[in-house]
């Protein structure tokens, strides 16, 4: 228990010289990736993104420091901010998206390179910049993932390319996405084995938010209005929260693992579904039990015979599972607020990350292979 003590101690000590780091945000949403580095310390002095009602909800619950419009109107005056610590960042990831067409030619993938030219504009420290896994690990984006790493070799950085699943960082949501860093030191980042310092343990979809209870309450108000309707020929996996049951793009949640990536098409019938009783109720899952029947050779049933405790993630619980801070205020519609938190990197995954880019700015030991479990007592110890 000393060392987990002495973990805690040096976690400290660095939160307190990390007060004067500076950032600029760009790609920045509604604001998930700047909520972790805030946290972590660093005081975000620009912002931008494209997204007319993600600007607004940063403005409510962050600052006035970020502009709308197209990022690549703003390059050349970025560097006014020459020489802060980190340049952080999700470029929009459709074009590299397994849920979309994946397509180089798309305009959306050309934003990566937009990145990059902030990053040789602006000359920070550090660069982090987010995407989606298939950017990372799919042959069809190696040139893709080449010519970033010759981009940021040639202007003087080391880079790594690292894959993180959100829920090895507490986040109650099986996420993975790619995070592309770059910093300007000699020598190897060891950026993934830094990492291990900050894993915590899995929390499950229904840890996480069953207080809230029933939806159509206060504390978790009913928003998601499309039906979930049975499909007539369900395509069947083992799991009965795989495959697809019902129509639409939306499959069941699994309350005892972390949820599924929840995507930013929801709102409509993409939104995933509640088993409400099995999660509030009596234990009992309507979700496998059909499943088993249907597994037995047994008919679907009728496309209107869902049950009425079957529905959708409302958008509290989307908060809750994303990682966004209690009453955080986000603007425009509902489906203008499940996009935002879909499209957004999870607060607690960008605290990790940020808390990672500050050990390797300030040369921090990399910690020996007893760390990951230390790092699970010391989650442990402050629940």
């Amino acid at each position: 228990m000393n060392s987990v003590i002495q973990i805690a101690d040096a976690m400290s000590q660095s939160r307190r010289v990390q007060e004067d780091l500076s950032a600029v945000s760009l790609f920045s949403g509604a604001g998930g990736m700047d909520i972790g580095f805030r946290r972590a310390g660093f005081q975000i002095e620009w912002a931008n993104d494209f997204d007319k009602a993600a600007v607004e909800t940063y403005r409510r619950n962050i600052g006035d420091h970020i502009v709308h419009g197209d990022v690549n109107d703003y390059i050349d005056n970025l560097r006014q901010f020459s020489g802060v610590d980190c340049l952080f960042g999700g470029p929009p990831c459709q074009g590299f998206s397994v849920a979309g067409k994946m397509a180089l030619d798309d305009p959306r993938s050309q934003l990566v390179k937009s990145y990059m030219r902030a990053v040789e504009v602006v000359r920070p420290r550090a660069f982090v910049m987010e995407n989606v896994k298939a950017l990372g690990t799919l042959t069809k984006f190696k040139q893709v993932r080449d010519e970033l790493r010759s981009y940021a070799n040639r202007i003087g950085y080391q880079t790594e390319l690292v894959i993180f699943n959100a829920k090895h960082f507490g986040v109650p949501q099986a996420r993975e996405r790619v995070f592309f860093v770059g910093f300007q030191k000699a020598g190897r980042i060891e950026f993934d084995q830094r990492a291990k310092r900050y894993f915590r343990r899995e929390v499950s979809t229904l840890e996480a938010i069953r207080h809230l209870g029933v939806q159509g309450t206060d504390a978790n108000p009913k928003t998601c209005n499309a039906v979930v309707t049975i499909a007539e020929r369900p395509v069947l996996r083992k799991s009965p929260y795989a495959g697809m049951m019902f129509n639409g793009l939306g499959r069941p949640l699994n309350p005892n693992v972390p949820c599924a990536t929840l995507p930013a098409s929801m709102g409509g019938n993409k939104t995933p579904i509640i088993d409400e009783r099995h999660y509030y109720g009596d234990g009992e899952s309507w979700v496998e039990a059909y499943h088993a029947h249907l597994m037995q050779g047994g008919k679907s049933y009728g496309m209107n015979d869902t049950p009425p405790h079957i529905r959708r993630l409302t958008l509290e619980e989307a908060r809750i599972l994303h990682t966004f801070p209690e009453g955080y205020d986000f603007a425009g519609g509902k489906s203008a607020t499940y996009r935002q938190i879909g499209n957004a990197v999870p607060c607690d995954l960008a605290f990790a990350v940020a808390q990672i880019a500050i050990d390797v700015l300030s040369d921090a030991a990399i910690d020996d292979a007893a760390m990951p479990q230390l790092a699970l007592q010391l989650a442990a110890t402050a629940r």
